[in-house]
């Protein structure tokens, strides 16, 4: 294939390269440090980029000597990212006004980094693989800690960035031995190289732990999630959101696209692993949610058990099983956005709350806010006939299909015990006594969005085929 072509199959990447390039260099040269009107061109370039993601022929191609590829699934997987990382920065607009964090390089910071999780996405190479990664990772460390003025902001940066250079550290050593042991770092290599051999030696098999060792660190998968809690916790809220959306979608189409196409000869050896980290992760998501009293910390655990409910698909090593994990990703999405929108609302004479006892009384006293948070709920807990429920559906039945019965259970179990402090919140929200009354209005923004999603996770089971179809042609891409 000719360089124009390789050029025209990564427009989405070069218009998000070039217009955050532009801004940062229009806000540097700007006698004021604001943000007028930068946010706002922030988005429009995001959705012409996404416009181009859904207009180029998902087509399998190899791009730049295989160091890329392009396919239904990173079409999917691409356009979810940018749904996240659009919606996220909408929504935060408002937040950011009121508390001066009104820096122009906010938004750039979020469309580098959505560079990054595209290019994550379109990985076939290790060199791409970290490449994708590192620019992702960069820009999320600097806006974790973006609020200057805040202790909490600074030792959330801090925590992410020192646990984020360990998990790159693993990751790297896992690129290296497996490039010692295979003698190649494209993932056609590897997997060529892995096919000659009816046994894996153990350096590969060393070396894919620790790579995705390094992986579940981005998804804050158990045990590489000690980071999530207190990184969500002090995080500016619209960062908390942000990361809990676009970042996680990317890392798990990364982790999939890792474990199928250059190790998919060695599923026996890393099913193991990922049914060790689905169900830790599902317990601590369940358990350890119960005791929270700060809603950020309490949504840190429950995006642990999320990702513990989407590998149930990943280890059953189908075709189905990537369905489900692709359908449950979209659903997540749209879930933890409307929550976060919510939780953006939580303000009484202009300052943020992040209590869970906060809420007590809204459904009077706020009762269309009411709704779409317990609907998100609802939602989280996979309750029919909400849009939740259908994605645990697809991971567990994927998980019975090919006999995983006890994971299958373990995480109906596990769901069983998170839909406690789902409905606990429910419960504050509509029997509890009224404390004080948030301020009002919310913000169009975030009527916006949260209205978008609550319609989404509430009609979802009316009218699901672009959805279950969209993830079904992405899966079949991962088996040719």
């Amino acid at each position: 294939m000719n360089p124009v072509s390789d050029f025209f199959l990564i427009l989405p990447e070069l218009i998000l390269l070039g217009a955050a390039s532009c801004l940062l260099i229009f806000g540097v040269f700007r006698t004021t440090n604001a943000d007028p009107g930068v946010t706002r061109l922030a988005v429009v370039f995001m959705g012409v980029s996404l416009v181009f993601v859904l207009a180029i022929a998902g087509d399998e191609k190899m791009i730049f000597e295989g160091l890329l590829i392009t396919d239904r699934f990173g079409q999917f997987m691409k356009a979810l990212v940018l749904v996240g990382a659009i919606l996220t920065l909408v929504m935060g607009h408002g937040y950011r006004e009121r508390e001066g964090l009104m820096q122009f390089e906010y938004p750039v910071l979020i469309m580098f980094a959505s560079l990054g999780m595209l290019l994550m996405v379109s990985a076939n190479d290790l060199m791409s693989l970290y490449l994708g990664l590192e620019l992702q990772s960069l820009p999320l460390y600097v806006i974790a800690a973006f609020n200057r003025d805040s202790e909490r902001s600074s030792e959330a940066g801090l925590k992410y960035f020192v646990l984020g250079a360990l998990s790159s550290g693993l990751l790297l050593y896992g690129c290296c031995l497996v490039y010692g042991f295979t003698g190649s770092t494209s993932f056609d290599g590897i997997s060529a190289a892995l096919s000659h051999d009816n046994t894996p030696s153990t350096g590969v098999v060393v070396g894919m732990v620790f790579l995705s060792a390094g992986l579940a660190f981005k998804v804050s998968a158990v045990p590489f999630h000690m980071w999530t809690p207190d990184v969500y916790e002090g995080a500016p809220t619209p960062v908390t959101a942000f990361f809990a959306a676009a970042p996680k979608v990317a890392a798990v189409a990364l982790f999939l696209r890792v474990l199928f196409d250059p190790f998919g000869t060695m599923i026996s050896h890393w099913q193991q692993l990922i049914i060790a980290i689905s169900i830790a992760s599902m317990l601590l998501g369940a358990f350890a949610a119960i005791y929270q009293t700060n809603i950020k910390r309490l949504m840190a655990y429950s995006s642990i058990g999320n990702i513990g409910y989407a590998f149930v698909g990943l280890a059953a090593g189908t075709e189905e099983g990537i369905q489900g994990v692709i359908i449950y990703m979209t659903i997540y999405l749209m879930m933890t956005i409307g929550s976060f929108g919510c939780i953006l609302s939580m303000r009484v004479r202009g300052q943020m709350l992040e209590g869970i006892g906060d809420l007590a009384g809204l459904g009077r006293t706020n009762p269309l806010m009411a709704i779409a948070l317990a609907a998100m709920m609802f939602s989280l807990a996979g309750i029919p006939p909400l849009a939740g429920f259908f994605g645990k559906l697809y991971v567990f039945l994927a998980a019975i299909h090919v006999g995983l019965y006890p994971l299958a259970v373990i995480g109906l179990l596990t769901s069983v015990v998170g839909a406690f402090y789902y409905f606990r919140i429910i419960k504050i929200m509509y029997f509890d006594e009224a404390k004080e009354v948030f301020d009002k209005p919310i913000g169009r923004e975030i009527t916006v969005v949260v209205s978008l999603s609550a319609v989404f996770v509430l009609l979802f089971f009316v009218y699901p085929t672009p959805v279950i179809t969209g993830a079904a042609n992405a899966a079949a891409a991962l088996f040719p």
